[in-house]
């Protein structure tokens, strides 16, 4: 949900049917579906490194507090980045730096939110209200009538997450996994946008950079000094790697020999995948109608990419 997975997560959530195609040329279908099978594997990985790295952020919380948190994730992130990119300074436009900096605070904001959100309301609860956001932008873009009845369905998951009302949910870890969301489709726009701009992963580096440097004063506010103890320094590390290096590198591995739909249709799995990570570091048991709410909002962003890339292909 939620880091420098531009490239890939732009490709899921509107469903991109022009990524590259996996598995042109000779060979057996049984073969064919052998090596289909390790690019949906990197994919796995990337979302339980994601998930499980965010349940090592709530370990964190409390050490670091969750603005802390982000801003040890986002700094050791961006410093990675720029030292595996190197991207250049020189000839961009004043287009291109709106851009990249639009696309910073996009993600910026998106992080600083949701774990606000995780800090309230259980991991699972706090993915699937964020993962509306790109539901919604798949619904809009796909412009499908039958849109409209995943649209219904992912409702109704909410509503049964909410109980009816979200007065068993923290509201405000609520509100905070909702804004989350919507900064998540912002980012997606700005993302597709930055990769059009600049070459290879040279603009988000540098978004990365711009989003870290946002979240530094309130992580210094929040946690000061906090921050530097070794312990804590080494976990924020950790989150960093398995939250957003490690993940966007193994799915920007498997686009180049997946097609965007699936992909797509994998990355719908993270609320699942977040609940299990919830449950198992953090014990946060799902009830039956909390596992029912996932299981719905998840058959709705998979429905809704699909259908979108059905209605792309026949245009």
């Amino acid at each position: 949900m939620n880091d420098p997975r531009a490239v890939a997560e732009s490709a899921a959530a509107v469903a991109v049917p022009e990524a590259v195609s996996a598995l042109d040329g000779p060979g057996s279908a049984p073969a064919r579906r052998g090596a289909a099978l390790g690019p949906v594997a990197l994919v796995v990985a990337g979302g339980l490194s994601v998930q499980f790295g965010a349940a090592v952020a709530v370990l964190l919380m409390p050490k670091a507090g969750a603005l802390g948190v982000v801003t040890l994730r986002l700094a050791a992130a961006a410093l990675v980045m720029l030292v595996v990119c190197r991207p250049r300074l020189r000839g961009h436009t004043r287009a291109d730096w709106g851009t990249v900096l639009a696309f910073g605070v996009a993600m910026g904001a998106m992080n600083t939110l949701f774990y606000q959100a995780a800090d309230r309301i259980p991991l699972g609860a706090a993915v699937t209200l964020e993962v509306l956001g790109p539901l919604v932008l798949s619904v809009v873009a796909s412009r499908r009538l039958v849109s409209l009845v995943w649209a219904a369905l992912a409702l109704c998951g909410v509503f049964l997450l909410s109980g009816g009302g979200f007065d068993r949910l923290d509201p405000v870890g609520v509100a905070y996994a909702l804004g989350a969301g919507v900064m998540w489709a912002l980012y997606i726009l700005f993302s597709a946008r930055t990769g059009r701009r600049f070459p290879q992963a040279d603009g988000l580096a540098l978004a990365m950079v711009v989003a870290a440097c946002l979240s530094l004063p309130l992580g210094i506010m929040e946690s000061g000094a906090k921050l530097v103890v070794p312990s804590t320094l080494g976990l924020g590390i950790a989150v960093a790697l398995l939250s957003s290096v490690l993940p966007y590198t193994l799915e920007l591995m498997a686009l180049r020999r997946l097609p965007a739909p699936t992909f797509a249709v994998l990355m719908s799995l993270e609320p699942a995948i977040a609940a299990t990570a919830g449950f198992l570091i953090l014990d946060q048991a799902l009830s039956t109608t909390d596992a029912l709410a996932i299981a719905l909002v998840i058959g709705a962003s998979i429905g809704a990419v699909r259908s979108q890339t059905r209605g792309t292909r026949k245009r």
